[in-house]
């Protein structure tokens, strides 16, 4: 089976590329292929929270490093790992790699992207999940330990 493991430079992909090693098993996965997508013409670079600020290049360096990230992920895994960058609309061009590369599973993460979690949370997964043509492991973000408010006591 063909695994598209779909990063977006964010931590949340790399616990989701890390769910899947965790439950799945390398023997029936043939083939990886870690996908990022740049988008043409956007105002804002690729977000690339995983190379740690090391960065100070193109969108596609970005992106590279962050398939890199992810590939380094399934080292001596077992199944082949491929990298690919893509360009266009992020749930466009992963539910394609997902038809061109017969996959058998794409792997996303949902939210994780600051003020995204709450106006788009997980909007790009959501429509790789509903138009892939194969099933879609989505990984949410970890829950957030409630806040403790300070009360105050008296001496």
């Amino acid at each position: 089976m063909h695994v598209i493991v779909a990063t977006d430079g964010s931590r949340q992909s790399l616990a989701a590329a890390k769910q899947l090693k965790a439950f799945a098993d390398p023997a029936k996965i043939t083939e990886i292929s870690v996908v990022a997508v740049i988008r043409p013409l956007a105002s804002v670079a690729f977000a690339d929270d995983l190379s740690e600020g090391k960065l100070d290049g193109s969108f596609r360096d970005a992106a590279q490093s962050a398939v890199d990230t992810i590939a380094a992920v399934y080292d001596g895994w077992g199944p082949q790992v491929n990298k690919r960058i893509r360009s266009g609309s992020a749930a466009n061009e992963i539910i394609k790699a997902a038809r061109q590369y017969d996959a058998g599973l794409v792997v996303v993460a949902a939210g994780g992207r600051g003020l995204s979690d709450t106006v788009l949370l997980g909007s790009t997964a959501q429509r790789v999940q509903h138009s892939a043509p194969c099933p879609v492991l989505v990984v949410r973000p970890a829950p957030r330990a409630p806040r403790t408010s300070r009360t105050r006591t008296k001496s």
